[in-house]
């Protein structure tokens, strides 16, 4: 799943991150809680704001749960056995199909 972040905007509102995902807020809610790899601010009202890389750590998470079948429990798991591994495969994955999509456009322009 790729999703577009802006290099203007430095942190997303629960809205706007939920809106992206496609799903509630409140699963992202549910998620800050369970995933320790999620550590996003709070302004003075209490609502959470995401950074880019609590964006790309969710995107990581959609992945392992809604993508791949994990367990809340199981994905936590992974992520805790190989954070770092997880993390830089997960983003050669998502450059390489964002690479893949720009090449299907380019075939369909021929």
């Amino acid at each position: 799943m790729q999703i577009e972040l802006s290099k203007d905007k430095l942190y997303y509102g629960i809205g706007e991150v939920a809106a992206a995902f496609n799903v509630n807020a409140s699963l992202i809610r549910f998620w800050d809680k369970e995933f320790e790899i999620l550590k996003p601010k709070k302004n003075a009202k209490g609502n959470r704001m995401f950074t880019k890389d609590d964006i790309k750590n969710l995107q990581l998470i959609f992945h392992l749960v809604k993508e791949r079948g994990f367990t809340i429990d199981g994905a936590r798991t992974y992520l805790k056995e190989g954070q770092k591994k997880s993390l830089d495969k997960f983003s050669i994955i998502n450059k390489l199909e964002g690479i893949k999509a720009q090449l299907i456009e380019l075939k369909k322009e021929l």
